[in-house]
Parts: C-alpha cells; sequence; structure tokens
C-alpha cells in the first residue's frame, strides 16, 4: 500500500476537495496500462445519463470507453491500487464507499467532453472521481487538457493530460471539462461509490 500518496489525496480531499500529483504511479505499470488502453477494438461511444436512461449525445462528448475488468496483470494491479485507496479513505474519512468501476478513456482528435459533474444533484452513488492520464510526450498543443471549476464554475485548474499525471476529486463539487484534443489521447476514468453494485 502506498501510505504516503494515499496519505497526500486523503488530506488534499479534506483541506481543497481535489488534488492533482504528477508520476503518482510506477512507469512499468503505466506502460502495462497504455498497452491494454492501446487494443481499440472493443470500445464503444460514451453515453450521457442523469438517471438510467443512458443515451448517446455527441453533441456533449464525443469519447469512447471501455471497462477495465480483471486481466492478471496491468489492469487487475490498478484495480487493486484503486481497492487499496478505497480501503484507506473508508478508514481516514468514514466515506462508506463500496466500490471502484472505471474504464479507459479514448479521445480522438477532435474529441471533447463539455463540462459537467460526476454526481447529479440528488444523487450520491459516486462520491470520490479519479483520473489517471496515459500519453506519453504530452504538449500544450497537444490540447486534450482537463479543465477543473469549483462549486460556483469558476476556473480552478488546468491539467495537462500527461503519462502518470492522477487527479482525485469529490464528485460532486466539481464542474469539470475536456477540451478538444489535437491527437489520440489515453486515460483511466474512475468512480468510488457508495451504492449496492
Amino acid at each position: 500500500m502506498n501510505t504516503k500518496l494515499f496519505e497526500s489525496i486523503t488530506e488534499s480531499l479534506v483541506k481543497d476537495g481535489y488534488i492533482v500529483i504528477e508520476d503518482a504511479l510506477d512507469s512499468r505499470l503505466l506502460e502495462e496500462l497504455l498497452l491494454s488502453a492501446s487494443d481499440e477494438s472493443t470500445y464503444q461511444k460514451a453515453g450521457i445519463s442523469k438517471s438510467s436512461d443512458l443515451h448517446i449525445d455527441s453533441t456533449k462528448r464525443s469519447d469512447k470507453i471501455l471497462w477495465l475488468d480483471e486481466d492478471g496483470a496491468g489492469v487487475s494491479e490498478y484495480l487493486s491500487f484503486a481497492q487499496d485507496l478505497r480501503t484507506y479513505l473508508n478508514r481516514a474519512l468514514y466515506l462508506g464507499l463500496n466500490y471502484y468501476e472505471a474504464h479507459f478513456a479514448l479521445y480522438e482528435k477532435g474529441d471533447f467532453y463539455e463540462k459537467h459533474r460526476d454526481a447529479f444533484k440528488g444523487s450520491k452513488n459516486r462520491v470520490v472521481t479519479t483520473v489517471l492520464y496515459l500519453n506519453r510526450e504530452w504538449g500544450e498543443n497537444n490540447g486534450g487538457d482537463l479543465l477543473i471549476y469549483d462549486d460556483k464554475e469558476e476556473f480552478l485548474k488546468k491539467v495537462l493530460p500527461k503519462m502518470g499525471t492522477l487527479v482525485v476529486f469529490l464528485s460532486d463539487k466539481f464542474p469539470h471539462e475536456v477540451l478538444p484534443s489535437n491527437k489520440k489521447r489515453h486515460s483511466i476514468a474512475g468512480w468510488f461509490r457508495v451504492d449496492k453494485r
């Protein structure tokens, strides 16, 4: 268990509600995850849902996703990391997080995701959001930045989606968006949830 990293995440969630950590995970694991993410044959168009009525709306988001499942390799190791973080957050903050779900997200050139929150009003299912980036040699001119806003929708931070950067935030407090990407962009988006599977 990466206690130092988990302590930093926990302290920041309490103090600020979010944290951005560069080089958060081992480079070997990141390369394994990128290799898994690069098999794009089973990705599906991402949908939008405010309840159970999932639908595709390419005017709001245009990425594709692939839900993570145990693979006995890098994905399993990442899910184990998330499980350890869930346990730590529950012990430290009494959040009652029941499970973690995550998917690979693929943004082709021009793809975006407009400003949104990960937890809808009246819903407490998603409590903590994570985003891990898997992009080598990503510069300012490549686009695809994550923009984070505060609860009043005032701009807070721009995050470059470069390899190994981990973003963690309270799901219902921070509207965020993904700017159009200028080249292929990979990430893992995940949520710690309090509902039952």
